[in-house]
């Protein structure tokens, strides 16, 4: 017996499938910097021979790598109603509004607008933000600020969120 033949009908996107997701890899500037160091591992043990010469590159290039890969490793993610930022976790219905920042607006409130109260994931590397308020009166945090490289983008999927857990 054939099955008939129907109109395909695209999966519904699953509930946990992430609005937003985006990894603050660091930039390919830091990687030279990271080999360099890695020569450098060397040069210091050139000195001892060949066999210490090589493992002083590759211990220090592998050190290197290792911080770098790791500050580079950070995410943002908005997921099932939840706005993921590194280890912090914020259900979506306890931010306000989120605002774009351009570079020069970011820059403030990194540096003499910043309360030091406030939850900030940034990279330097990354010059543009989004900020956004804390609405849950219990938080002391009064708002959240992370670079991103997609602002518009991390906007967009968190007031999406927001609705929709306002909906609910």
């Amino acid at each position: 017996m054939q099955p008939s033949a129907s109109s395909p009908v695209p999966p519904a996107p699953a509930a946990s499938a992430p609005r937003f997701d985006e990894r603050l890899t660091a930039p390919g500037s830091w990687w030279v910097i990271t080999a360099l160091l890695g020569l450098s591992g060397g040069l210091v043990m050139f000195p001892l021979g060949t066999v210490p010469t090589l493992g002083g590159v590759i211990a220090a290039g592998a050190l290197a790598a290792v911080a770098v890969s790791s500050y580079g490793s950070v995410r943002i993610r908005v997921v099932s109603g939840s706005l993921v930022a590194g280890d912090a976790r914020i259900p979506a219905t306890a931010l306000g509004t989120p605002e774009v920042l351009d570079e020069e607006e970011a820059r403030a409130w990194r540096t003499f607008k910043a309360d030091p109260r406030a939850f900030m994931l940034l990279r330097s590397y990354v010059p543009r933000a989004v900020r956004i308020q804390v609405t849950d009166p219990e938080d002391p945090t009064p708002y959240v600020y992370l670079s991103t490289r997609d602002p518009e983008g991390l906007a967009a999927a968190l007031e999406a969120a927001r609705t929709e857990g306002q909906d609910s």
